[in-house]
């Protein structure tokens, strides 16, 4: 064969496509930053958390069309209290907004919402639409949302343990799988990969348990600014590692 004629066999071939990067299937995020976006730009507080929760909408959809099946987000946590009686008010007051404006063309693509964590001293008029959307959604697979409220990881752990104790297990049959089914959501699967904005370098005290062995990747990008882009970026920076559990 000739080299004219080996070239047009080649060009006869199909191009092989490139196999996709493997998708964290769960993810987990830290939204962190709204406060200090809002001061950047000489804003209030609330101007911040609105734009929060608009960012959490958009990264919602991102992830949908990423391939994403879980994500995971912490939205309050049991230290949040401590802050001044004024803002606490004010973000109940926006998650209320949130269930009641944001969500719901979330939940027309499909999204099923759950909630983690306590509930006993939510206002009564947010525990009820927690519910309610819980209870709405619980058909729809597209997207599994986990919102963390007023949650802490070792505030779950020490709440399992009590559950395991009052179950009268004998301590002999105590293993991961017994306390793991004592966590607030023993469905919720453990995050593939953890992203926290704003350029924090810890986990404040999120899914203790469940981020064992997750891969972990911090961004600079304020949680009001953060979206499509930049979750596609960081799926991008887990598919180029090489997750060993422990071993080699």
């Amino acid at each position: 064969m000739n080299l004219l004629t080996r070239l047009r066999s080649l060009s006869l071939r199909p191009v092989h496509e490139p196999e996709l990067p493997e998708i964290a299937r769960s993810v987990a995020i830290i939204m962190d930053g709204n406060s200090r976006w809002a001061r950047r730009r000489r804003l209030p507080t609330a101007a911040g958390h609105r734009a929060g929760t608009r960012a959490l909408r958009r990264t919602v959809e991102a992830a949908i069309d990423l391939g994403v099946e879980t994500l995971s987000v912490f939205a309050f946590s049991t230290e949040n209290w401590s802050r001044p009686p004024e803002e606490v008010e004010l973000l109940m007051e926006i998650f209320t907004e949130t269930i009641e404006r944001e969500l719901p063309d979330l939940v027309a693509q499909g999204v099923r919402v759950r909630f983690i964590g306590r509930r006993d001293r939510a206002p009564d008029d947010l525990r009820e639409r927690m519910e309610a959307l819980e209870d709405e959604t619980r058909h729809n697979e597209r997207l599994n949302l986990w919102i963390a409220f007023d949650y802490g990881g070792r505030d779950e752990l020490v709440q399992a343990a009590r559950r395991l104790v009052e179950s009268g297990i004998d301590p002999r049959e105590v293993d991961e799988n017994a306390l793991s089914a004592q966590l607030y959501a023993p469905d919720l699967p453990d995050p593939d990969l953890l992203i926290r904005t704003s350029g924090e370098l810890r986990i404040s005290n999120f899914l203790l348990w469940q981020l064992a062995y997750s891969e972990l990747i911090f961004v600079e990008t304020l949680w009001p600014d953060f979206g499509a882009a930049q979750l596609r970026e960081a799926l991008a920076d887990y598919a180029r590692r090489r997750r060993r559990f422990g071993g080699r």
